[in-house]
C-alpha cells in the first residue's frame, strides 16, 4: 500500500459520501497511478440507481478516475491545500460492464500531456480483471481562495 485513505484525505479536498478512491497502490509521479475504490451497499447512490438491482453510476466510476489522477497530479505541489483539480472535459467515455456491490474497482491512469495547469490523462477502471469503463481526461489545476479545512 503507498497512500490509505488518511494519506490521501491529506492531497485531495473531497470527503465523504463523495470521496470515491479508497487507496492508493501505485504511484509514479507526473506518469501513472494505480488507486482501488471498494463498491459497497451502503453507498448512498445504491437507494435510487436502481432499487432492487444497484449499479454504480457510470458518471461516478469517471468521478473515481478522476479522484486518482487528482492524487497524482496533487502529490507534487507543494502548495496544494491552495489548489483544485477541476474537469476541463471528458474524451471517448465508454462504460463496458455495470459496476455492483461487493466490485472493487481497479482505476488505473497514465499521464499522456501535462503541462503546468493542465493534465490529460487516459483512465482504465477494470473489476477483476476485465475492462467495465474507460476514458480521456483533461483537468485544469486552479487556484482555490482559502486552504480547505482539515
Amino acid at each position: 500500500m503507498l497512500l490509505d485513505i488518511k494519506e490521501i484525505q491529506k492531497i485531495l479536498p473531497h470527503r465523504p459520501p463523495f470521496l470515491l478512491v479508497d487507496r492508493i497502490i501505485e504511484m509514479e509521479p507526473g506518469k501513472r497511478v494505480v488507486g482501488l475504490k471498494n463498491v459497497t451497499m451502503n453507498e448512498a447512490f445504491f437507494m435510487g440507481h436502481f432499487p432492487g438491482y444497484p449499479i454504480m453510476p457510470g458518471v461516478l466510476i469517471v468521478e473515481a478516475m478522476a479522484q486518482t489522477g487528482g492524487v497524482l497530479v496533487l502529490s507534487d505541489v507543494p502548495d496544494r491545500e491552495r489548489k483544485l483539480v477541476l474537469f476541463a472535459g471528458i474524451e471517448e467515455a465508454k462504460f463496458r460492464q455495470p459496476v455492483v456491490p461487493g466490485d472493487q474497482l481497479r482505476l488505473e491512469l497514465e499521464v499522456l500531456r501535462l503541462r503546468k495547469t493542465v493534465v490529460k490523462m487516459r483512465a482504465q477502471a477494470t473489476v477483476d480483471g476485465r475492462l467495465v469503463a474507460e476514458a480521456t481526461i483533461l483537468c485544469v489545476i486552479a487556484e482555490r481562495e482559502k486552504p480547505a479545512d482539515g
